[in-house]
């Protein structure tokens, strides 16, 4: 275990937490996309059920545009928020479903996996409607919804919405702003240059206290980490961090500098990473080796584990395939927990 995870640890003792207080979690990305008319949405439906039955933690919806323009080559650019070498999945006529619609939908088909957005255009839509949204869907779902956000790439998508894609990333943080104050007071008032308004009630809140849990996606960049250390429950790394360990490792500890210079404490943010999956001898992913990787990112901070899986698409085989990964990962957790309290008494 490194230093630094030991620090965390030791951190949050001289806290009075408990050592299991922040509870690695087992995420499932699942595609909520098509480059084409999938013909059925089943197969989606079928894999969070199997999910949801297997003791996944959280499903990770992935895929958020509401409308396309025809520049797609934009995704490469990282100074508009894409990724460099980057090309979008889909063309202009890519099926994509709202994530919103969606996790409510799947909200009513299961009982206790956690639903997240990876991410939503929050600052697409209009601040009031979020929050009411996203309380309906926390009250109706058991407090189970987690809302990952970021500023997007497309300028055509905010020129479509009447919005001002330079200011993109100040719309976000509005409508945060917004959200938070109608999710924690119950008579609320906001005055902002573009938005204002006096003794606004919504109800109901969110089961979860505080408001529903914000994940804020984004590069170690003023701008997103400003909007982290103001809002975050969670960071979800965008760029090479998103996709590379070794990526995420090295930026990290940037993260958590760039927050704490704006007054946060980092060890109160979760860290979203992707395990990278090891094939076996079959040219699969095996569990047992894909695992392996899990103590590596549990030592830099990583809280919430994002695996992508070839999961079945009928929901019987699919719960079948999942079991070992669950059961792999509860005992690399187990097991990670039983060393440190050895290494701390």
């Amino acid at each position: 275990m490194s230093e630094y995870s030991l620090l965390i640890v030791r951190s949050r003792q001289r806290e009075g937490e408990c050592e299991d207080a922040v509870h690695p979690q087992f995420s499932l990305r699942y595609v909520a996309m098509s480059p084409d008319d999938p013909g059925s949405w089943q197969p989606l439906f079928n894999r969070v059920v199997a999910a949801d039955r297997a003791g996944v933690d959280r499903v990770v919806l992935s895929g958020e545009h509401v409308v396309f323009g025809e520049h797609l080559e934009n995704y490469a650019r990282p100074e508009l928020g894409g990724r460099a070498g980057g090309q979008q999945p889909t063309g202009p006529d890519g099926h994509f479903l709202e994530p919103m619609t969606t996790m409510s939908f799947l909200a009513g088909m299961t009982s206790r996996v956690r639903f997240t957005s990876s991410i939503l255009l929050a600052a697409l839509r209009r601040p009031i409607v979020l929050a009411k949204c996203a309380a309906t869907l926390d009250v109706l779902s058991g407090g189970r919804l987690d809302l990952g956000v970021g500023i997007g790439w497309q300028r055509e998508e905010y020129q479509a919405a009447g919005l001002d894609f330079g200011a993109r990333g100040r719309l976000l943080d509005q409508t945060l702003e917004v959200c938070r104050l109608l999710w924690r007071e119950q008579r609320a008032s906001y005055r902002s240059a573009g938005l204002s308004f006096e003794n606004i009630h919504l109800m109901p809140k969110p089961v979860q206290p505080g408001g529903v849990p914000v994940w804020v996606s984004g590069t170690v960049n003023p701008g997103a980490m400003r909007r982290l250390a103001r809002f975050g429950s969670g960071w979800i790394p965008w760029g090479k961090a998103s996709d590379l360990a070794a990526e995420l490792l090295a930026t990290i500890p940037a993260m958590r500098d760039a927050v704490a210079g704006f007054g946060r404490d980092p060890l109160e943010i979760g860290i979203a990473g992707k395990l990278p999956n090891i094939p076996g001898s079959d040219g699969q992913p095996d569990p047992q080796a894909t695992i392996a990787g899990l103590p590596e990112l549990l030592d830099a901070g990583v809280t919430d584990v994002r695996l992508q899986l070839p999961v079945p698409a009928e929901v019987n085989s699919a719960e079948d395939y999942l079991a070992p990964w669950v059961t792999a990962f509860r005992e690399a957790v187990q097991g990670r927990s039983q060393q440190t309290k050895g290494v701390l008494r």
